[in-house]
């Protein structure tokens, strides 16, 4: 059994965008043409119509541009509202997904999906909260070491103060969050040198974006988690999007939320 679900933008109790809504704009920004977007999605050119003269009957501005004729023949453009569309969609379509997969956590398991639902809803400043479940706590002086696997595969280990283990009561088996600031993870295209407070994730860069002064990298660990971080230009120079990369994290800058 799995708990999953699919996202949808709703207008005047009417439908407005899904995930095959937006497939066919993405189709006809790059064709410019609905009939040869309707041709590589296979659907028929009164389908694809449709579903865009719905879209631009709900939507607040017009989402398509037709030209007629002239010397480069006509065609069918995105206009730039459509594009803000676009962008609202999969922000919010992410959004969702990541709620499904904290629920996904929990199995079969009702119990442990209550708990899970209580717990959803964590604020903080970090861009990165990371669903895990404690698989060891090992004291070492004022400090305990919390390992813990998280969600898709994979361990990552937290070094906090026992007081802090203590005082919230964590224990082996507790659904948690590994959380991380963006700015507390490098990044590189080789296996780093090991180091017995290092946590070493690899995973394949997803996306990268840059501004003035720093560039912003999301690395795919696996299916369920994803990490973002932001380093200096130069750091992110040697890769690029699909290729195979390395995070490190300090175990002293992953911070426990339950």
């Amino acid at each position: 059994m799995k708990i999953d679900g699919r996202f949808w933008l709703s207008k005047n109790d009417k439908s407005f965008l899904g995930s095959g809504r937006i497939e066919l704009l993405r189709h006809i920004e790059k064709t410019g043409s609905i009939h040869a977007a309707a041709k590589e999605m296979k659907m028929s050119y009164k389908a694809a119509w449709e579903r865009i003269n719905s879209m631009n009957e709900l939507a607040d501005e017009p989402i398509i541009e037709r030209k007629i004729g002239g010397k480069g023949g006509g065609g069918t453009t995105l206009t730039p509202y459509a594009y803000k569309l676009i962008e609202t969609y999969n922000r919010l379509n992410e959004l969702h997904r990541q709620f499904i997969e904290r629920f996904a956590q929990a199995g079969e398991n009702p119990e442990r999906l209550a708990k899970i639902l209580n717990r959803t809803f964590l604020t903080t400043s970090a861009r990165n909260q990371i669903p895990s479940i404690i698989k060891e706590i090992k004291e070492v002086g004022i400090n305990s070491l919390i390992t813990m696997s998280i969600a898709g595969g994979g361990t990552i280990t937290s070094s906090i103060t026992s007081k802090s283990v203590a005082n919230m009561s964590l224990s082996v088996n507790d659904d948690v969050y590994a959380i991380i600031k963006s700015s507390d993870i490098e990044i590189s295209a080789t296996y780093p040198a090991k180091n017995e407070s290092l946590n070493i994730l690899e995973g394949t860069i997803q996306n990268i974006e840059a501004s003035s002064e720093s560039v912003e990298i999301t690395l795919k660990i696996n299916e369920l988690t994803s990490l973002i971080l932001v380093v200096k230009e130069v750091q992110a120079q040697a890769i690029k999007i699909g290729d195979k990369a390395y995070a490190t994290i300090n175990a002293n800058n992953i911070i426990i939320g339950s």
